[in-house]
């Protein structure tokens, strides 16, 4: 079961008693149950037949009398319980979920982790209720995420755009699709976002960003991978150590598993960088300029200035300084 799925089936007017939305991506529980406040009922069903708790202030007994009650002037009401993972005494809705009332429709939302499985509550859950489990999208899928949200918002975006994206939101759902969403309101008529759109509208620069340093670094380009880092010390935003080397390792990581593929060519490795060209060319031309050692030493540099970034064996020295530090030795 998908939140796509619940949705779709809510608006062929297809209800469950019972929903419970778990787990670790909060984009999904935050559709799921934006939808069931704002659209299952009209606005004036909504004035008596939608209550809302909140798990950090809701009492189960507040809980249970407001799902028990029956709609008045509808078919259905509405019950939500959102931050349910903040409900201290949550185990006691138990006695409701063993016999929910058809004419309300209950959706619990669980942020940031799963339920106990083997808790009585759980398994009345599994009888009773439409459990989803909302599960963090996998980094390496995540430009694939990106390029496919655009496309259901009907527009075309650009493998450099995307890559833009990645690497400065990172897996944030949430953060990604307002960012999307208020871009497009400046887009005037334009169908295709580009690597300048994500400049102008949304503030990422396109020139000195975590992509084109790795690029940088790819090409043995050092004056511009220095510049690159100079830009990310005038500007602390655009480029943080604690988001520039994870996201190098994971782009580096990614180079030196092309080692173990029996064939390295570039057709076969489009598939591995989800068909974006620029992405494969860069891993081509690293391979080119590194070899196996190269990219491994890359590797190791990447595990050991992320320590120093941390405090460990570093005596103060500024994040860019240690940056600039470690491309000289990875290019050197």
């Amino acid at each position: 079961m998908s939140a796509e799925k619940i949705i779709s089936d809510w608006k062929k007017n297809n209800f469950k008693p019972l929903y419970w939305l778990e787990g670790e991506e909060d984009y999904y529980i935050d559709m799921v149950m934006n939808y069931a406040e704002h659209e299952i009922l009209n606005e004036a069903e909504a004035g008596f037949n939608l209550t809302v708790f909140y798990g950090k202030d809701a009492d189960w007994a507040s809980v249970v009398n407001a799902c028990r009650r029956y709609p008045m002037f509808a078919e259905r009401q509405v019950v939500l319980l959102k931050e349910a993972q903040q409900m201290k005494d949550i185990d006691k809705l138990e006695g409701y979920f063993e016999s929910p009332l058809v004419s309300t429709i209950f959706v619990v939302g669980y942020k940031g982790k799963t339920f106990d499985k083997r808790t009585k509550l759980y398994k009345l859950l599994k009888q009773s209720a439409e459990i989803f489990n909302s599960e963090k999208v996998k980094d390496y899928k995540l430009q694939e995420w990106i390029s496919e949200f655009v496309k259901g918002q009907g527009y075309k975006i650009n493998s450099k755009a995307v890559s833009l994206l990645d690497e400065h939101i990172g897996n944030d759902l949430n953060r990604i699709t307002n960012e999307i969403e208020k871009l497009a309101l400046n887009l005037k008529g334009k169908k295709e976002i580009t690597e300048d759109d994500i400049e102008r509208y949304i503030g990422i620069s396109k020139e000195y960003n975590v992509f084109e340093l790795q690029a940088a670094i790819a090409k043995k380009d050092l004056a511009k991978a220095i510049t690159i880092i100079q830009y990310f010390e005038g500007n602390p935003k655009a480029g943080p150590i604690q988001m520039v080397l994870p996201a190098l390792y994971a782009s580096f990581s990614k180079v030196y598993t092309i080692f173990g593929m029996p064939d390295k060519g570039e057709a076969a490795l489009k598939p591995h960088f989800y068909f974006n060209s620029t992405a494969v060319k860069n891993a081509m031309e690293t391979i080119s300029n590194y070899g196996y050692d190269g990219i491994e030493r890359i590797l190791l540099l990447l595990h050991q200035y992320n320590l120093k970034g941390v405090g460990v064996g570093n005596s103060g020295t500024s994040d860019a300084s240690l940056m600039k530090e470690m491309v000289v030795k990875m290019i050197a």
